[in-house]
């Protein structure tokens, strides 16, 4: 039997932390900046951790269907 595979879109977009958590990109970064001050853009620079409610859907797209 083939070994299960990661998803490939999730493997670009998520990191696990070393203590476990899930880490991820803030959404709203690509256009429309203009408007949003520079506080708010620095921010959304910095990564986010992945909500508990998301995270197990994000976990087994990682772990290759484990």
């Amino acid at each position: 039997m083939p070994k299960m595979k990661s998803h490939s879109g999730a493997k670009k977009r998520f990191r696990k932390t070393g203590t476990g958590k899930l880490r991820a990109r803030h959404a709203m970064t690509s256009h429309i900046l203009e408007k949003k001050s520079p506080a708010h853009k620095r921010a959304l620079g910095r990564p986010v951790v992945v909500s508990d409610h998301d995270a197990p859907r994000v976990r087994k797209l990682l772990a290759g269907g484990k």
